[in-house]
């Protein structure tokens, strides 16, 4: 890998959305709408872009009837996180999700946000999650403090202190706020982020994964060798994650990260003003600048 002594990513960066292959986009839209809140903005033939009106897509949908999930342990996708602006947000979301009998995952509090899990039809691992303001969060030793303890569950609930109706959609302002993937490598996966696309680590949790963002925030991209060190990718085909968006300020991030790559002798492709390129353990990723996403 090359240094990044260039500049970092801008601190504006975010992750814009994310892209999933399913085998049934039917049953996967009826989750995505009625249970999780999502709005289809834009339908085509075989494919669904979802999100928030009037205008923000961080979900696109393929249809692949027959594909299925990897048999075996593989890199790719371990969950996408959903953030939502406010507590009151998170708790209508929660309060939805256990009155429509959705099996939650697990629910935490990472000191930095306070999160919910659950998975779709396919299995897809998804957090839905609420930051608590920058002034709480702490570093100890140059680390941001992020751990897991248990959230409270009625704490959260009592956000909703008011009589205004439910929400039954995901309100404006949700967007994707980071993406954790399982890598082969944790030390690849990081010389990665870092190195080439220009994300600042902000911790270690043991020798097993690694978070890292831009701006300051504590995560973007949280990576994980949970799957075994040296896992394979998905087989060709799979159902799961298809690709993510990086969303950089402007062309001159998309440069940079280009240069960066070609000095690590990286493949990749330009198409028009986007980036295409894949991490050490082959999760394919779009850089994109402003509004360009997809």
């Amino acid at each position: 890998m090359v240094s990044n002594a260039e500049g970092k990513i801008s601190p504006n960066t975010e992750i814009g959305s994310v892209t999933l292959r399913v085998s049934d986009l039917e049953r996967a839209r009826s989750f995505y709408e009625k249970v999780l809140g999502c709005e289809v903005l834009e339908e085509t033939e075989g494919s669904l872009a979802l999100g928030v009106k009037p205008d923000r897509v961080f979900l696109n949908l393929e249809d692949s009837p027959g594909a299925s999930r990897p048999s075996g342990a593989t890199t790719g996708l371990y969950h996408f996180a959903i953030l939502v602006p406010d507590r009151r947000a998170l708790a209508v979301v929660l309060e939805r999700l256990v009155r429509k009998e959705n099996a939650l995952q697990g629910a935490a509090d990472h000191y930095v946000s306070e999160a919910v899990y659950l998975a779709d039809p396919e299995g897809n691992g998804i957090e839905v999650y609420a930051d608590r303001p920058r002034s709480e969060w702490h570093t100890a030793d140059g680390q941001l403090r992020m751990g897991t303890a248990s959230l409270d569950v009625d704490s959260l609930l009592a956000a909703i202190d008011d009589d205004r109706p439910r929400e039954s959609r995901l309100p404006e302002g949700t967007r994707i706020g980071h993406i954790h993937l399982r890598v082969a490598d944790l030390e690849d996966g990081i010389r990665f982020y870092r190195d080439v696309i220009g994300f600042d680590l902000r911790m270690r949790s043991g020798p097993s994964a690694g978070f890292l963002s831009a701006g300051g925030y504590h995560h973007h991209i949280g990576i994980n060798t949970w799957a075994g060190i040296g896992a394979p990718p998905p087989p060709e085909g799979s159902s799961g994650l298809q690709h993510f968006v990086i969303q950089v300020a402007d062309d001159s991030d998309v440069e940079r990260i280009a240069k960066r790559a070609r000095l690590a002798k990286l493949e990749f492709e330009r198409q028009d003003e986007m980036l295409v390129i894949r991490d050490p353990s082959e999760n394919r990723i779009v850089i994109t600048a402003g509004e360009h996403i997809s």
